[in-house]
Formats: C-alpha cells, sequence, structure tokens
C-alpha cells in the first residue's frame, strides 16, 4: 500500500472510532442555592403580598375608600409581582431543593411541623406536592387575566383564590394539626 493511502485508512478509522464514543455526561443543568423556605421568604411572599395589596375596599368613619391601579405603570407592577410569583413556584419544585438548610428549625414549633417533616411529607408524596405547586401557579393565572382586563374585582377575587391556595398548601405541609 502507498503510504498516502495507509495514512487515510488510519485516520479515518480514527475518525470513525472517535466519533462513536459517548460523550461525557452533562452536570447538573441547576443549582439550587437556597432552600424552599428562603424562595418563599424572599421571593413568594413580597409577590403575593403585591397583589393582595394592589386592591382593597377600606371602610372607614369617613366612608369607603377603593384602593386600585390606576396607571398603566401601576398595572405593569402588579404584573410584575404576578410573574415573579408564577415563577418562583418553578424554584419550589427543582429537584435537590430542600425546604429548608441543616440544623434549622421551625420558627414557631407549637404550630409548625420541623423543616425534615415537612420534607418528608414532600417527598413522600413528589405528586401531591406538584400539583399543590400547580394549583398556584393556575391560581396566579386568574390573578393575569384580571391584570390585563385591568379588573380590580376581577383582580380581588384572584387574590382571594391564590390566598385560598397558599392556605391549602400550608395546611398540609406546614401546620397540619391546624383546621381550616
Amino acid at each position: 500500500m502507498r503510504p498516502f493511502t495507509w495514512l487515510f485508512v488510519l485516520s479515518s478509522s480514527l475518525l470513525i472510532v472517535a466519533s462513536c464514543s459517548a460523550p461525557p455526561p452533562p452536570g447538573p443543568e441547576f443549582r439550587p442555592e437556597a432552600s424552599i423556605r428562603d424562595v418563599m421568604h424572599a421571593m413568594v411572599e413580597p409577590s403575593a403580598y403585591v397583589l393582595w395589596n394592589s386592591v382593597a375596599e377600606i371602610i372607614s368613619a369617613s366612608g369607603t375608600e377603593l384602593r386600585a391601579p390606576e396607571t398603566d405603570d401601576e398595572w405593569d407592577e402588579v404584573r410584575h409581582g404576578a410573574i415573579a410569583l408564577r415563577e418562583s413556584m418553578n424554584l419550589v419544585l427543582m429537584d435537590g431543593r430542600t425546604v429548608a438548610y441543616p440544623g434549622e428549625t421551625s420558627a414557631d414549633p407549637d404550630t409548625e411541623l420541623e423543616p425534615e417533616q415537612i420534607q418528608a411529607l414532600i417527598d413522600g408524596d413528589r405528586a401531591a406536592w406538584t400539583e399543590h405547586v400547580h394549583e398556584l401557579q393556575d391560581a396566579v393565572g386568574v390573578a393575569f387575566a384580571a391584570i390585563d382586563a385591568k379588573d380590580p374585582a376581577a383582580l380581588m377575587e384572584a387574590g382571594s383564590g391564590i390566598d385560598t391556595v397558599c392556605e391549602n398548601c400550608h395546611l398540609t405541609y406546614w401546620y397540619p394539626e391546624e383546621t381550616p
């Protein structure tokens, strides 16, 4: 065989072998750093309060005051709260995110379960946990419809729905001994 042909056959063989080897497995795509407790305090609560505080009917001795977003900027602020609330639910579903950091305890042991107990409930029925999270995302979807329509009454109703979904989840995972 000619040297060129021999080199061509050898190079082709090496190329085929190299292309058949499997690529290295990818590393984890996400790296959850914060606990579910952190996400709840830093993102979920403030975002929910943006929605809940955006509309109100305040009754006092001087009469009834209706509070609602009026300008496009105010409605945008409420929309931003809804976006943050809905998307923060994806964060609590991430694999590897724990309820709390090791060694953390309940803020109120008389009414709340300890983080390890909550984690066991979530891990014991991941499908139910996911359903609770999706229910909140769906409830926020109702708020988006009210925001898009710039309908304060519908936004107040949506806020009530969000509160109910949150409370149902908390009754399941945080303080299941409480009665609704």
